[in-house]
């Protein structure tokens, strides 16, 4: 990947780009250049992967990602109101006000969903906040010139197009923050999966736990989008990926795999952003989502078994199966010295009654005689 683009450095020349710094064309373009651009790839998609895990197991819905819940959107308002409003930002600051727009759009949702208390409700009420904050947006694109609207229209898309490691290291200070809130936070996603009276039960305050993964999704997730745009479908398709590698893990286990497949996706969906239009880039928010509905759709599709049976007729096929079937005899021991030829009917429904052989012929009476026996 540091090798593609123009212009174009063989393998071999790698190390020598790497070592020699500013001194030549190919050093300054890939150290300069492709190095932070990579880097802030593996950053963003891992971030976005574990954020989109979070928000999905809190919710107990393989649908809930930072799109549908506003928190996406908050975080783009928050970075392109003051760029088209023409207040003079620093760029240490665009994190910050990006954290505020997401944490606006989460507690928005959450606070209309009844403090979290129903999960199907909160995705719903997301997407209705998510609708609103994009509203707004459209309404600073008009407001915004021609230079300022090229500008906020390939962010909103999500580009990583001229990064540099000043943006990389701008990232920095918020991930220490949010690494150990998550890794201290994945203990309780999989309590929250058992659903909220289990976890209750278990010692889990289910409304505060959900306000603690959302705030840490919006760790993960304002700063990305400060420096890349909103790059759409790493959260969902990250933690569905992961799913698969290992369908019967848990959260703590799964957190791990939905940053490296995060980080992929976002890598490889950067190489046509850079080459397929070439010498014009596109956005890599939309090859994620072009290549991420089809993919999307897949996964649920192939991730849909048989239907499950309810434990109610679960439970009665079981009892079913127990039983033995109609018109058999039920396995009887029989006692010592008894012959075949007298063994006891069956009672119930459906069976013999005494004295009935299998053929719905008489049997003799305890201490009567046959006769041949007579004879």
């Amino acid at each position: 990947m540091l090798s593609l683009g123009t212009p174009y450095v063989p393998l071999h020349r790698l190390p020598g780009a790497l070592l020699d710094g500013d001194r030549t064309l190919a050093g300054i373009v890939v150290t300069e250049l492709r190095v932070p651009r990579l880097v802030l790839a593996l950053i963003a998609g891992a971030c976005l992967g574990a954020a989109g895990l979070v928000l999905q197991e809190a919710l107990r819905n393989p649908l809930a990602v930072p799109e549908m819940l506003g928190v996406s959107s908050g975080a783009a308002l928050g970075v392109a109101a003051p760029l088209v409003l023409a207040v003079s930002i620093p760029a240490a600051a665009q994190p910050v006000l990006a954290i505020g727009g997401a944490a606006l759009g989460g507690g928005l949702t959450l606070l209309a969903a009844g403090l979290g208390r129903s999960p199907s409700a909160v995705l719903l009420t997301g997407a209705a906040v998510a609708a609103a904050l994009q509203a707004a947006l459209l309404v600073l694109m008009v407001m915004a010139d021609q230079l300022d609207l090229q500008l906020i229209y390939r962010y909103l898309l999500g580009s990583l197009s001229a990064r540099t490691w000043d943006d990389v290291t701008g990232l920095w200070p918020w991930l220490l923050v949010a690494a150990p809130a998550l890794v201290l936070c994945a203990p309780v996603l999989s309590v929250l999966r058992l659903g909220d009276e289990d976890a209750e039960a278990l010692g889990v305050r289910v409304h505060r736990a959900r306000f603690a993964a959302l705030a840490i999704a919006v760790l993960l997730i304002a700063p990305v989008t400060a420096v890349c745009g909103p790059v759409a479908w790493v959260g969902f398709l990250a933690p569905h990926l992961a799913r698969r590698l290992n369908p019967s893990a848990d959260a703590v286990r799964w957190l791990p795999w939905a940053a490296a497949w995060g980080a992929v996706v976002v890598t490889v969906a950067d190489v046509p952003a850079r080459l397929a239009l070439a010498p014009v880039e596109t956005p890599v928010g939309a090859w994620t989502s072009l290549f991420g509905v089809p993919v999307g759709v897949a996964l649920l599709r192939s991730g849909k078994r048989r239907p499950r049976i309810p434990q109610s007729a679960a439970g009665s096929e079981a009892e079913r199966s127990e039983q033995p079937e109609a018109g058999f005899e039920a396995a009887y021991i029989e006692p010592s010295g008894v012959e075949p030829s007298q063994r006891p009917g069956r009672r119930g429904h459906g069976e013999m009654s005494e004295g009935a052989g299998p053929s719905g012929t008489r049997l003799p009476a305890d201490g009567a005689t046959t006769s041949e026996e007579t004879k």
